[in-house]
């Protein structure tokens, strides 16, 4: 796909992190325009939340998106990925 940074393929990378120290590389992944899944369910509920904190804050600051899809699963986007979440049969709204 031809963008305005040039060629660019989408791709999606899936993370399994087992530590904080892994929240650097999540961020890094977004900057390569690459849409990021994270499945914190490995680790200790604290520092599990504080992963998801950093990440997202890098994530905002580089102006990419987030998406909660569960309580130990996230999807971190590029910019120019659009993450829309369908309203599910039975919700408020549908």
């Amino acid at each position: 796909m031809q963008t305005p940074f040039g060629d660019w393929l989408p791709e999606v990378v899936v993370f399994h992190p087992l530590h904080f120290e892994d929240a650097q590389e999540i961020v890094q992944a977004v900057r390569e325009l690459k849409t990021v899944v994270v499945n914190a369910g490995s680790m200790d509920r604290a520092e599990a939340q504080r992963l998801i904190d950093f990440v997202a804050g890098g994530v905002s600051a580089i102006d990419g998106q987030a998406e909660c899809l569960d309580a130990v699963t996230f999807v971190f986007a590029p910019e120019l990925i659009s993450l829309r979440r369908e309203a599910s049969p039975g919700s408020p709204g549908t």
